[in-house]
């Protein structure tokens, strides 16, 4: 049975021994395990070697394979409250949005809240340590959505990068959202400065970015505005793109341009911009991006509940685009798993690309090294000296894992879908795959009543 200690905040050095596996920025070496002091990875151990530095911890890891806590950087977490919900299945994009709207009017502070906090125990699970949010949804009533998120993961002790997303451009203006969801541009450039200034890399854990929503629901000036005001803070901006054909034509349609043109017309074409889906781009497209250093996040489940197409991630990385992996909302994927999220990463690439040319390696770095990439991060994401000692865990004990040879192989094609333990900042948040951090049935408990008043003030 492996043995650990809670690993305090400061003056403690643990050696992570032995694990079955280990997945390192290089492949090639043999790794003994690692060495962690405080809030970093300090060393990495040769195989059959001891420590050079001293310690005064161990975990024996000799049951585990060991990853870098996996990175989420693409999800709407209020959407845990409309999973498998009738009156949106089967649906394309758009009028999938459109049936959903009006439920999601409803949404209250609390059960805003509660969703958040399950959707972000939801990842921690999984093995994820860091999440980022796209909230775009401010009704009347949910003017601090972003600060109750920023709450949510303080006291959780996850790191995360909340997107202070947006709606000005309501259906009575030519957009899908109705009028009730949407604000004044003044407001909502007011609330992203506060926002920046309040929390953005204020501690550790937490930074902030800007994040209108998508081309039909605000206005090219909101997007040059939004552009304007993270190049003078100097964060990360995002929005969705190229997610579906009938956006594309919406941006024809809308403003004579195809959805690249249009991002670069609003001064978008930059290395802090990150995209979700990105998936309807041709090969001159690509390019332009891949030169400007966009970032992408591939949602492989999302893509194909809603029937939208397949990434193309191979030809972006080869032209330089930045490509992560996200589990977007959980009312288009209905989970918030990001290990599950990998494998479905591996399978839907293989439809697009010969089994050669994406390996489980090329899906792993995309929820590691590759989202790391894309939220600009480059503290996290690897298990190399000097990064921060964020790690999960995994057991190979179950029967889908039985006759397995390669273990790290093994996490993607057989299905890994829940970590054994999981450490953020040199702090375990998960011990033999249960939450630390509260009671996991009382936090459904609330959600499910969450969920089941949102959808019955909706009138259903």
């Amino acid at each position: 049975m492996t043995q650990s200690l809670p690993i305090p905040a400061q003056n403690c050095v643990t050696w992570i021994k032995t694990p079955q596996a280990i997945y390192t920025a290089n492949q090639q070496d043999a790794v003994n395990g690692l060495l962690i002091d405080g809030q970093t990875i300090v060393e990495l151990v040769p195989a059959g070697q001891q420590p050079t530095l001293a310690y005064s911890q161990v975990f024996d890891a000799r049951q585990h394979v060991v990853m870098p806590g996996l990175i989420n950087t693409h999800h709407h977490f209020y959407q845990t409250l409309t999973r498998a919900c009738p009156p949106a299945l089967n649906k394309k994009l758009f009028p999938w949005l459109q049936t959903l709207y009006p439920i999601w009017a409803q949404l209250t502070p609390e059960q805003h809240q509660v969703a958040t906090e399950l959707a972000m125990v939801e990842l921690l699970l999984s093995g994820c340590t860091t999440v980022s949010d796209h909230h775009y949804l401010f009704p009347q009533n949910l003017t601090h959505g972003i600060d109750q998120q920023v709450s949510v993961a303080q006291t959780l002790g996850m790191r995360a990068t909340f997107t202070r997303g947006s709606m000005s451009l309501g259906k009575d203006l030519g957009g899908l959202p109705p009028m009730s969801v949407v604000q004044s541009e003044q407001t909502i450039m007011d609330d992203s400065e506060r926002l920046i200034k309040q929390y953005h890399q204020q501690d550790d854990l937490i930074e902030i970015a800007l994040a209108p929503c998508s081309p039909f629901s605000v206005t090219p000036d909101l997007m040059k505005s939004t552009a304007q005001l993270a190049k003078q803070y100097k964060v990360n901006i995002h929005t969705h793109l190229a997610e579906t054909q009938d956006e594309n034509q919406f941006c024809l349609d809308t403003f004579g341009l195809r959805p690249v043109d249009y991002l670069e017309s609003v001064g978008w074409m930059q290395d802090r911009t990150w995209l979700a889906h990105g998936i309807h781009f041709n090969d001159e497209e690509i390019q332009r991006l891949g030169k400007n250093k966009v970032g992408i996040c591939h949602c492989p489940s999302s893509n194909m509940v809603l029937a939208s197409g397949i990434c193309p991630v191979n030809d972006l990385k080869a032209a330089g685009v930045r490509v992560g992996l996200g589990v977007d909302g959980s009312a288009s994927n209905d989970h918030s798993n990001l290990m599950q999220e990998v494998r479905q990463a591996l399978l839907i690439q293989r439809l697009r690309y010969e089994a050669d040319e994406f390996t489980h390696l090329d899906a792993l770095h995309l929820a590691t090294k590759g989202s790391a990439q894309v939220l600009n991060r480059p503290d996290i994401g690897e298990l190399m000296v000097g990064k921060k000692a964020d790690l999960a865990f995994y057991k190979l004990d179950e029967p889908r894992f039985s006759g397995s040879h390669d273990p790290i192989a093994a996490l993607v094609l057989c299905g890994a879908y829940k970590a054994d333990a999981v450490m953020i900042n040199g702090q375990w948040k998960v011990k033999d795959a249960q939450w630390l951090g509260g009671d996991i049935h009382e936090l459904m408990n609330r959600h499910t009543h969450a969920a089941k008043t949102l959808f019955k003030s909706a009138g259903y």
